[in-house]
Parts: C-alpha cells; structure tokens; sequence
C-alpha cells in the first residue's frame, strides 16, 4: 500500500518564516550587520567599546565559514538584535531571560560565563583593590 510522504519544506521557506516570526526587519547581509555594529560600538564608552569590538570581530571571523542556512539564520538573528539593542540606548538595562539560558549549548554557556568575568575584571574599582590591600597589609605604594 502505497502511504503519501510528508514534505519538508525548503530551507528558503524555514528561514523566512523564522526571520518573520522573530523580528518584522528583514536580516541584514552579514557584512553590512558587522559593520554597523562596529559603527554603533564608536557610542559606547572606551572599554566597552574595545571588548565589544574585539568580541564582534572573533565571533564573525569563527561564524565565517558556516553553510547550515538555520544556524546562519540564527546568528545573524541574534546580531541584529545586539545591534538594535545597543542602537537604542539599552544595552546596559539588557539582561538574559531563563530560556534563552536554558537553549545555549556547554560551550556557549562556558564562553558568555568567560565574558562576564572577563567585564568584571573591567569594572572592579581600583579604589577597591587600593582598600583590600591595605586591611590585608600588602599595599606596595604604603611601603
């Protein structure tokens, strides 16, 4: 007996259907996302601005080379979203939901728990160390 097979629909129509539902702007072409981040990145403080830029260029130097149309989707999704994030001023409210914790797989959770520390040590105050080093006695400008 012969039994109908179920189509899969084509790429094309899987990525458009997950840009639509995620955003009403169409994604931008890589490079032209790439750049405006890096031109956005000129607004932000210095250090942000170093760390953001460097991150940005690694991250779309690794992604250079991908060929699953999903993945390409989904990483430009997330760019562009970045970018409107920080084009409108609230990249410091920003914060992660749950789920969006929940789907990052090891190695992003590894990599965006590596990036916090390394902002921290960015933002630790040097009055702090300065207050530290003296209660515990080992303030070399003191001696």
């Amino acid at each position: 007996m012969f039994r109908g097979t179920r189509t899969l629909p084509d790429t094309r129509s899987v990525i458009r259907g997950l840009a639509s539902h995620h955003q009403s702007q169409p994604l931008l072409p890589p490079l032209m996302l790439y750049r405006r981040i890096l031109r956005e990145h000129k607004h932000l403080p210095a250090i942000q601005r170093e760390m953001g830029d460097e991150y940005v260029k690694n991250e779309f130097k690794l992604h250079q080379n991908i060929d699953n149309p999903l993945h390409i989707v989904g990483f430009l999704t997330s760019w562009q979203d970045y970018l409107t994030l920080i084009s409108n001023g609230n990249w410091k409210e920003a914060s992660m939901n749950a789920t969006t914790l929940e789907k990052l797989s090891p190695d992003q959770v590894t990599q965006l728990y590596e990036l916090m520390k390394e902002s921290e040590k960015l933002y630790k105050d040097p009055n702090e160390e300065t207050e530290k080093d003296e209660i515990l006695g080992t303030n070399p400008s003191k001696k």
